[in-house]
């Protein structure tokens, strides 16, 4: 008997995240994840509203042997394949999963670099040019990062990834708004005192369209306008390696500074190329049920009372200040009392306190307010 959770989730994808339609070609990518009835089910779905499913199974165990022996030559022309069934795509869904989060810890760094360098052409297209959504999917593994009981987590992750996003995107106006129009941005924080622009950037909301679960609003800053320290407080995993209390100096945009558990590692992939060293992300949590870190930055990005301040490749379009780079890397401040607290300015207003927006246009953002 099928989980009517999956058929839920499903639907939400399918119909809501990426809506369908008739004649598009959609590629569905089980990547890690060992569940055949849930691609069935999305793969009928698909079929359902009149459209065309391909689907790619890729195994992070097989990806670690090949990249530990690939060469540039071969990569190039794996990376042609790939993009040329990209281009072919009107929508795409990444269902990601698996048993080890640190598989490609061992592959050496410019392994990593290359690869992340090549395909960096195959991610704007999908970004650019295709409706995708991208999640996580619920294993025994993410149960563990997140020190419950596997049912209660998989209970956790429909709950969350199947809220009512219609409602979440209706509150995300008012923050979206205000974003447009501020300029000047102050976040302070332990360890954290960081000023930039938003100027003329503008901002986007993602309330279920492009990642499951959702729930940030996020724009850039002004490329050479982030001056100041942050100090992160969630764990963060980059190709499989795992870091802790990173803290990044900035001097006219540029991170001039980076330590962290793991200093060396860090600052070989903020070496990767000239926009590593540059912020293309600047982003608002606000999930009411995703509250902690659990190692996994498509849920830990949307912590409520979290930002992520993102090192890398800014977003193509709207929110888009120049930065091009191979990297683009979400790392997490929280700001809630139990984490630290903390504040945000905008145009010297205090607009969230410890996590809470603090004035009215945004209280319907506080997570009692959203679940």
């Amino acid at each position: 008997m099928r989980d009517p959770r999956l058929e839920k989730f499903a639907e939400v994808i399918t119909g809501y995240s990426i809506e369908v339609q008739p004649g598009e070609n959609v590629l569905i990518e089980m990547i890690g994840v060992q569940d055949p009835e849930f691609l069935k089910i999305l793969i009928e779905k698909v079929y359902e509203k009149g459209g065309n499913p391909f689907y790619n199974i890729k195994d992070p165990r097989v990806t670690r042997a090949f990249l530990k022996g690939a060469n540039e030559e071969q990569l190039k022309k794996q990376m042609i394949v790939d993009m040329t069934q990209m281009k072919l795509m009107d929508g795409y869904i990444a269902v990601r999963g698996g048993d080890n989060i640190t598989e490609l810890s061992d592959v050496p760094s410019e392994k990593i670099n290359l690869y992340n360098r090549l395909y960096s052409e195959v991610l704007d297209e999908r970004v650019n040019n295709t409706k995708w959504v991208i999640m996580r999917y619920p294993t025994p593994s993410m149960a563990q990062l997140s020190g419950v009981p596997t049912d209660v987590f998989e209970q956790f992750y429909f709950d969350v990834c199947t809220l009512d996003y219609k409602k979440m995107d209706k509150a995300m106006d008012a923050l979206e708004d205000l974003m447009n129009r501020t300029n000047k941005v102050r976040i302070v924080s332990p360890g954290t005192d960081l000023t930039f622009s938003l100027k003329g950037l503008g901002a986007v909301k993602c309330s279920g369209k492009r990642n499951l679960p959702d729930g940030e609003v996020y724009s850039a800053p002004v490329k050479d306008s982030v001056n100041g320290v942050i100090t992160y407080n969630a764990t963060t995993i980059y190709n499989g390696t795992t870091f802790d209390n990173i803290r990044l100096v900035f001097k006219d945009g540029k991170i001039i500074e980076a330590n962290g558990s793991n200093t060396k590692k860090l600052n070989e992939i903020l070496d990767t190329d000239e926009g590593a060293r540059y912020i293309g992300e600047f982003a608002i949590g606000v999930n009411p049920y995703v509250l902690h870190p659990m190692k996994d930055i498509l849920f830990d990005e949307k912590i409520a009372g979290s930002i992520h301040f993102t090192p890398g490749q800014a977003y193509e379009g709207v929110a888009d200040n120049g930065n091009r780079s191979a990297v683009h890397w979400d790392m997490v401040l929280i700001q809630r009392p139990e984490y630290g607290g903390g504040e945000i300015y905008f145009d010297d207003v205090l607009i969230r306190k410890d996590g809470l927006f603090v004035v009215p246009e945004l209280e319907a953002l506080n997570p009692e307010n959203l679940k």
